[in-house]
């Protein structure tokens, strides 16, 4: 069994060292690629460490690299137990977090425990046997309505669009609340339980140092299955809360994390963060209890607009939300399933300068930060044409929403021409914009007034200075429009402008400002750290 002694000193000092790390996204699909086929993969990610450590960050989160037939890009798992030949294998991932220990920086890796791949044995053997067998229990079929079974059994939708049911031959449904190609499994089953069990053990034993759950609030479901109220289309790829949606937020879910959570604790040194899009302070708490998660993603900080008060707010209830569990909250402002906040702000040089505030903003508080890669290279949303988008979401609505794929682009590492170093072939998954030529890696390390290093000198502050110390904020008097907070325990000040006009600075050093300063004056649309 690995323990967190078998790592470098400086990686085990600490048991709990997810308290206040700075965790990194990387989208695997379109981080590096290693072998000229277009598509990133382990090999590449692990050429790349150099920059994370560069960078400053302590742990990096791998979106899926699991045997999937690609339905969704990977989260349609067909063997969790090992590396699709797209990505790798078990020797290259090994490799990584080999590498990765070596440069100080821990691997977390992603979890999809709600539903599995309809090329997965287990479906394949479920749609070979007859209903009520062994075989199908593994997963939730049912009979439908109507007269002839002919209709769905609940008025149920995906995710992704259209009934969240499909019927198979023998006239049986079988529910996925994501893709057809995804079907849910069932969580009352001890089958189910005793693998995911089984898939925690075999990547903790190879030295993983944590776990992405993803839909967190899923996998149980509701006694009967009641019908839903149809009151609204859900965003794209996001999981709207809606406290009476009866797919996602079931009490019968804390026993699942309890049971993870028990798996985890032999391993110390490790942790698991919840994909939660529960927005209940109260029952958000709940999943953070001290047996169950050790951190779980809120998603307010993503939906607030730039606006002081919305951005406050969303701070407000983040940190009460985690107040009572002696959990750390957990902030991000992108990621892989939402548009890119530089072009949620506004986009162009509006968007850029409005996301740098906001970097400030979020580094500043207490906890633990998540940043998607691209984002300290400012990266937008893309337009994407209509021939290159592969998102499940965009068939599904009957091409109506064009899904995730905009913010999924890979990144541009370096150079003057598409892909910028991610590939060897310009025929990437997803095409690299022309413009994004001076957003480069290469261009902006050397750069003092680009985004990189922005993040590069914010990460260095958090890391060393004594003014991050504290958990807990004071909340400054401030004109309509900004607000400003102090960290309780270390001091640090950070000031935030989303209105029209210059505001007066609170007392104190500047440390680091978003933009230019007007003299004593905080400009709009910037934030700044005072000590």
């Amino acid at each position: 069994m690995r323990r967190s002694s078998d790592l470098s000193p400086e990686i085990a000092e600490e048991s709990a060292w997810w308290q206040h790390a700075v965790f990194y996204q990387v989208y695997v699909r379109s981080f590096a690629d290693s072998n000229g086929d277009g598509v990133g993969d382990l090999d590449g990610i692990r050429s790349r460490l150099g920059y994370l450590e560069l960078l400053g960050v302590d742990a990096l989160w791998l979106t899926p690299f699991y045997r999937s037939p690609m339905a969704d890009h990977g989260y349609d798992v067909s063997d969790p137990r090992d590396v699709d030949p797209l990505f790798g294998d078990l020797a290259a991932f090994d490799r990584l977090v080999a590498d990765a220990h070596e440069h100080n920086i821990r691997v977390t890796v992603d979890l999809v425990p709600n539903h599995s791949s309809n090329q997965h044995v287990w479906f394949q053997q479920a749609l070979a046997s007859p209903p009520g067998s062994p075989e199908r229990a593994r997963y939730i079929f049912r009979e439908g309505r109507g007269y002839d079974g002919s209709q769905p059994p609940n008025n149920w939708t995906s995710v992704f669009g259209g009934p969240a049911w499909t019927q198979v031959g023998d006239g049986q449904w079988y529910l996925h609340l994501f893709a057809p190609q995804q079907p849910d499994l069932n969580w009352e089953n001890p089958e189910v339980r005793a693998d995911l069990e089984h898939t925690l053990k075999f990547w903790l034993d190879r030295g993983v140092d944590g776990f992405r759950i993803d839909v967190a609030h899923g996998m149980a479901k509701p006694e009967g299955l009641p019908d839903m109220e149809l009151r609204g289309v859900h965003a794209p790829g996001v999981l709207s809360d809606d406290a009476e949606d009866p797919r996602f937020d079931n009490d019968g879910v804390h026993e699942i994390h309890r049971m993870i959570r028990k798996v985890m604790d032999q391993y110390p040194g490790t942790m698991a963060v919840g994909e939660i899009w529960v927005k209940d302070d109260e029952r958000f708490a709940a999943y953070v209890r001290p047996d169950e998660l050790h951190l779980g993603f809120n998603f307010r900080l993503v939906e607030a607009g730039f606006d002081a008060d919305g951005v406050r707010s969303a701070i407000e209830h983040s940190m009460a939300a985690v107040a009572s569990t002696g959990t750390p909250a957990t902030w991000t402002l992108s990621n892989h399933d939402v548009v890119r906040h530089v072009t949620r702000y506004g986009d162009g040089a509006i968007g850029v300068q409005r996301a740098r505030a906001m970097a400030l903003v979020e580094l500043a508080l207490p906890g633990v930060i998540y940043l998607y890669n691209g984002e300290e290279l400012g990266l937008p949303n893309v337009e994407l044409p209509d021939w290159a988008l592969q998102d499940p979401t965009w068939e599904r609505s009957g091409r109506t929403e064009r899904g995730r794929d905009g913010c999924r682009v890979p990144i541009p590492w370096e150079g003057g021409v598409p892909p910028f170093g991610f590939s060897t072939t310009a025929n990437t998954w997803l095409p690299v914009p022309n413009e994004w030529d001076g957003l480069t890696a290469e261009a902006q390390l050397e750069d003092p007034g680009s985004m990189l290093s922005l993040y590069r000198e914010a990460l260095e502050h958090r890391k060393s200075n004594p003014g991050f110390g504290g958990d807990e904020l004071e909340w400054y008097g401030a004109p309509p429009g900004c607000f400003a907070f102090r960290r309780k325990g270390g001091g640090l000040i950070c000031a935030l402008n989303t209105s029209g006009a210059s505001v007066p600075l609170p007392p104190g050093r500047v440390l680091l400002s978003s933009g230019p300063m007007d003299g004593d004056q905080l400009p709009p649309d910037t934030a700044v750290w005072l000590v």
